[in-house]
């Protein structure tokens, strides 16, 4: 048996009935909504600073995808388990925890003197994000009343969606003006803020459960999560059918399996129940996610080497043209809660994914290299409209199908969503662009000597650096390049279609209910009336 038990200090400080006000529960958003912000732009901020670590620390490319990769790593890895630990021993104090070993990381990395000391703090700064990220919505799911959870959860999703971009583009201001170790200090503010804002606003609530704590659950999905994420992010580096790859995708898929025969034998005392994914609701919701991050990750990667090595613009512009989709999928976000409230949530996921489809189709048919950005534009906001539309009906599925006892553990889950998702989504549409782009190359390097060619083949920002020693074969190669690089995205771009496709389909026969959250609550409260 498991109850939810609200603290008694904040919350009593609202209404006169316990129940968090109307001012209080502002407080609460802002305060989650700020640590949440911290997190998610430390997972891409640090992309623009590689060749700054490189000269910094004199690293290899392999050990600078390390600095970068093993802070999410950390994150995916851990969030499950500490989700439910959040639900047991209360989940203001593993949030005030977090915020305080999140901060504290991000100071020695600033002053990191060593490369080692650099993946030492990113990890250590990967698990106060696992300790924050979860309980962030789990807060939310907890304390907001019903009708106003709904809207709550759409900024949360907002900020999840877009701060990505809008931390990436802070971060590109501060290399450019300053120094790329004031990367941290966004962060570190924002933790502040948070920080000093949940210590007097968020409630405290937790799980009292009569189950010891599912240690062997733990364990085996963050050996699943830390495989498989490994996997995706060292495959295409490494080579998919490398020993390490195999070995760890294996090791993966074992733990996995382990975890689902585990978490059924152990049912009412599991970490996750997994039955619970034959409802629509956590099925439907996780698989919308899934792809809608995987999507997302996958269009950033192919976007900024187009503007930065077809369009020849900087780190920082690359990054502001990013911004209009990641604004029109903070505003979709919050106005997703009104229309499902209009039409269903199933029907918002349609919606949204129909538009994100849309979007991709029209980068794929309108993009060129004599267009620029104005060609791609109309298909970034479409697919920033409809991500966000998509994404907050698909998270308030997810932790709408476990208890408020499990909230912790429901928040993890749409966030390994979440992660997994970009993970996939870099690895695959990055695969596409390559592998179309190497292929466009082949038949436009005639003539060109042997070892610019092959240089060339590797990417279009190699070809643009080869073209510059290449004498009278520079127009050719750099042409060549930006053409096959367009090529490539309009294989990725179709390849995104298909799969929005399938999604809509999957969507209309085994998507969440399509009955409105409103009338959801109330179907749910008149359940738990007691008969007489």
């Amino acid at each position: 048996m498991t109850t939810n038990q609200p603290a008694q200090g904040a919350a009593a400080a609202g209404s006169g009935d316990g129940a968090p006000d109307a001012r209080q529960l502002r407080t609460i958003l802002i305060a989650v909504s700020i640590a949440l912000m911290a997190v998610i732009a430390s997972v891409t901020g640090l992309n623009v600073a590689q060749t700054h670590l490189a000269v910094e620390f004199g690293a290899s490319y392999d050990t600078v995808l390390w600095i970068i990769n093993v802070y999410p790593l950390a994150l995916a890895a851990l969030l499950l388990p500490l989700g439910a630990v959040g639900d047991r021993l209360g989940r203001k104090p593993m949030l005030i925890a977090g915020l305080g070993l999140f901060g504290i990381a991000n100071v020695v990395a600033a002053l990191a003197p060593a490369a080692e000391v650099m993946i030492a703090a990113r990890a250590a700064g990967g698990v106060g994000a696992a300790m924050i990220m979860p309980i962030t919505l789990a807060v939310i799911t907890s304390t907001f009343p019903d009708e106003k959870r709904g809207k709550a959860i759409g900024v949360w999703t907002g900020v999840a969606g877009g701060g990505g971009v809008l931390g990436m583009f802070l971060s590109a201001l501060l290399v450019d003006v300053a120094d790329w170790r004031w990367l941290f200090a966004l962060p570190v503010a924002l933790i502040i803020v948070a920080l000093s804002m949940a210590l007097r606003s968020v409630p405290n609530s937790r799980e009292r459960s009569a189950h010891s704590f599912d240690t062997i659950g733990a364990l085996l999905s963050t050996i699943a999560v830390v495989s498989l994420i490994f996997v995706l992010q060292e495959g295409p580096e490494r080579g998919w059918t490398a020993l390490v790859t195999l070995i760890a995708l294996g090791v993966g898929l074992a733990a996995a399996l382990g975890f689902v025969v585990w978490e059924r034998y152990r049912r009412d005392a599991s970490l996750l129940d997994v039955r619970l994914f034959r409802e629509r609701g956590l099925a439907g919701g996780s698989i919308t996610l899934l792809v809608v991050f995987g999507v997302q990750a996958g269009i950033a990667v192919v976007l900024f080497p187009f503007f930065q090595a077809v369009l020849g613009w900087s780190g920082l512009l690359s990054t502001a043209a990013m911004m209009p989709m990641a604004l029109m999928m903070m505003l979709a976000s919050g106005l997703a809660p009104h229309l499902a409230a209009r039409v269903g949530s199933r029907s918002t996921m349609a919606a949204g994914v129909t538009l994100a489809g849309v979007g991709l189709l029209l980068m794929a048919l309108f993009v060129s290299v004599d267009g620029g950005y104005v060609a791609i534009l109309p298909g970034m906001v479409a697919m920033g409209i409809g991500m966000g539309l998509s994404m907050t009906p698909s998270t308030e599925a997810i932790t709408r199908s476990l208890p408020r006892g499990k909230q912790g553990v429901a928040s993890a889950l749409n966030d390994i969503t979440r992660e997994f998702g970009t993970a996939l989504g870099v690895a695959m549409l990055g695969a596409l662009v390559a592998a179309g782009y190497r292929g466009a190359m082949d038949g436009r390097l005639d003539g060109v000597p042997p070892q610019a060619a092959d240089t060339a083949r590797e990417g279009v920002a190699n070809a643009v650096e080869v073209a510059a020693g290449a004498g009278p074969h520079a127009p050719q190669i750099v042409q060549a390049a930006q053409q096959s690089f367009v090529d490539g995205w309009q294989q990725a771009m179709w390849a995104g279609v298909v799969v929005t496709g399938a999604l809509l389909v999957y969507i209309a026969l085994r998507g969440p209910d399509n009955a409105t959250p409103r009338a959801a609550d109330e179907a749910e409260t008149a359940e738990s009336i007691p008969a007489g």
